[in-house]
């Protein structure tokens, strides 16, 4: 299996998570008397530097060359990813009967969270969802393999290594980096935090806040540009019209 720094983080971020979980629950039995010590869990320490607030995405260019460099079959689930924000165990799940033509939706209903969420489609993105389950059962997935069979929880990996490569895309998109794009995106587009959060599927606006709030027009940035004077520290010659 592929693996990568970011990847690896994430996995580091969660033990984290559950860590501190479970050192709260562990506490709590030592102070009510139910443990004799606390000394076990006072010795795990978590991982370092692995919430960082790490985003890398893909620009408008990138995207269309990636894509263009996918087999037909994955470029689907890729054009998928893209313009909805959907890991990619969430696309390998979906069926047509939860893509809702009336009302621009596709129902996520087994989340990472738990729950079901319904994510909101862009034009694009429904012209696309209605090409792939036009004529199809309900029951049927969306995302499939060109040999009829349905994605497995590993398959993604070289085809979009291989995709990142004839696009030129280094280091290799990841199916979190095209999250990632989906969500950035947005935000530079000035969509509120809370949105992006609920198109994601996180249970409040922290993760969004971490990860996309410093791409988001702010007053801060605007008055910055509007009030910073020349400093007279750029010439012609730095230009990049003067390279031609």
């Amino acid at each position: 299996m592929l693996e990568t720094d970011d990847a690896r983080r994430a996995r580091r971020a969660t033990a984290n998570r559950v860590l501190t979980q479970l050192k709260a629950a562990l506490n709590r039995a030592f102070r009510a008397g139910r443990v004799a010590t606390d000394e076990a869990w006072r010795k795990v320490t978590p991982f370092r530097r692995v919430d960082a607030a790490v985003v890398r995405y893909l620009n408008t260019d990138e995207s269309r060359r990636l894509v263009n460099a996918c087999p037909s079959d994955f470029r689907q689930l890729v054009q998928g990813a893209l313009l909805t924000g959907c890991r990619y165990s969430e696309l390998t799940r979906v069926r047509c009967g939860d893509f809702n033509a009336d009302a621009d939706t596709l129902a996520i209903r087994r989340s990472k969270g738990g729950k079901v969420r319904h994510v909101f489609l862009a034009q694009d993105a429904r012209k696309l969802f209605l090409t792939w389950t036009a004529g199809r059962p309900t029951t049927a997935q969306i995302f499939l393999r060109d040999d009829g069979e349905r994605w497995g929880k590993s398959h993604q990996l070289r085809p979009i290594a291989d995709a990142s490569e004839a696009a030129h895309i280094s280091p290799p998109a990841t199916f979190n980096v095209l999250r990632h794009t989906h969500a950035s995106h947005l935000a530079m587009a000035a969509t509120p935090m809370g949105v992006i959060a609920a198109q994601l599927g996180h249970v409040d606006t922290r993760m969004a806040e971490k990860h996309y709030a410093h791409l988001a027009p702010s007053y801060i940035a605007d008055t910055i540009c509007a009030n910073l004077p020349a400093l007279g520290v750029v010439g012609e010659a730095d230009s990049p019209e003067a390279d031609q």
